[in-house]
């Protein structure tokens, strides 16, 4: 037995040669590479070539694509789905966990609310979505002042170490519209403490741009008021926060169908984030799918570049050589 160092690990071996160690390692010669003590080895020698003590062989292969397809980054963090998901309204959590599942979402967002001490054996979230592979995205949900809320994400981080937080701090209760003053006070403190904050707006670009300039690592502006489903009621607007920001544009709140979804894409936001449209339909786990084919149509027709609007017909079928 010998001792040589694959891909960075070491490793005992009774094989003599590279081509017996790749098949020991359940490999096929005929389809790795292999660089030994810094120099390509090529396969026609593989069979050849005698292992000795203390080799360094880096073996590597094809898989698929690198960046694991059309995939976004958040604060360092890389997901594939462009869908976000909440965790409230659904009847119970394996009716939420079921939707998750369906929606194909790597995050979702959970509310931070007191332990029940009266039955504190009950279901936790936790217990039908886990943590460890799915991400949990901390959220402020009913703040109405910066203090609130920065107490809030700090027992948060505390409860589960999350720095990767979502802030919103509501201005009244009938709209559910952000006060931005205090959203931006608050961006600017826990930006400060480490967090990393992902923050609910209005549709304004300006603002966008101050809650990036405070630490902001996405912004989150809404599409129509929390649980209106009333759609994207500014295209405008937001195209302008897309345009102007360098972080993740995220559309949260307002979304009521699939097609508000796909065109919060074909404008080129990063991603959607809704709840109440997922969890409030008559059949949440079959809404849950249409969601994630939705945000994927979305985002493929804003990468193909739509034909350009005319204010009059243009025939698909040439009009000459009619008989």
């Amino acid at each position: 037995m010998i001792a040589v160092i694959v891909n960075g690990e070491t490793r005992r071996t009774a094989a003599a040669t590279v081509a017996a160690l790749v098949r020991e390692l359940e490999l096929d010669p005929a389809k790795v590479a292999v660089e030994r003590n810094g120099t390509i080895a090529p396969r026609s020698t593989l069979e050849a070539a005698a292992l000795v003590e203390g080799d360094a062989l880096e073996i590597v292969h094809f898989v698929g694509g690198g960046d694991h397809g059309d995939s976004w980054s958040v604060a360092g963090r890389t997901f594939r789905s462009r869908l976000i998901v909440g965790t409230g309204k659904y009847k119970d959590f394996a009716q939420n966990a079921a939707a998750l599942a369906a929606s194909g979402a790597e995050i979702v967002t959970v509310a931070v609310r007191r332990v029940n001490v009266s039955d504190p054996k009950a279901p936790m979230l936790t217990d039908f979505i886990d943590p460890r592979t799915i991400t949990y995205l901390p959220n402020t949900a009913g703040c109405f002042t910066a203090e609130e809320a920065i107490r809030t994400l700090r027992l948060a981080r505390e409860a589960g170490g999350w720095d990767l937080v979502k802030l919103e701090v509501l201005g009244e209760a009938r709209t559910l519209y952000p006060d931005m003053r205090e959203t931006l006070t608050a961006t600017e403190v826990l930006a400060s403490e480490g967090f990393l904050p992902m923050v609910y707006c209005t549709d304004d670009p300006i603002a966008a741009k101050q809650l990036e300039s405070a630490g902001a690592v996405a912004v989150m502006p809404l599409g129509a008021p929390i649980g209106s489903g009333l759609g994207i009621q500014n295209r405008v607007t937001i195209r302008l926060i897309v345009e102007g920001a360098s972080v993740p544009v995220l559309v949260d709140a307002g979304v009521g169908t699939a097609s508000d979804a796909a065109v919060a894409m074909e404008l080129g936001c990063t991603g959607v984030l809704m709840n109440t449209a997922i969890a409030e339909a008559k059949d949440p786990i079959r809404m849950a799918r249409a969601m994630k084919l939705a945000v994927e149509a979305g985002r493929e027709a804003y990468l193909a570049g739509r034909m350009a609007t005319r204010k009059y017909a243009d025939p698909s079928s040439p009009l000459a050589g009619l008989i």
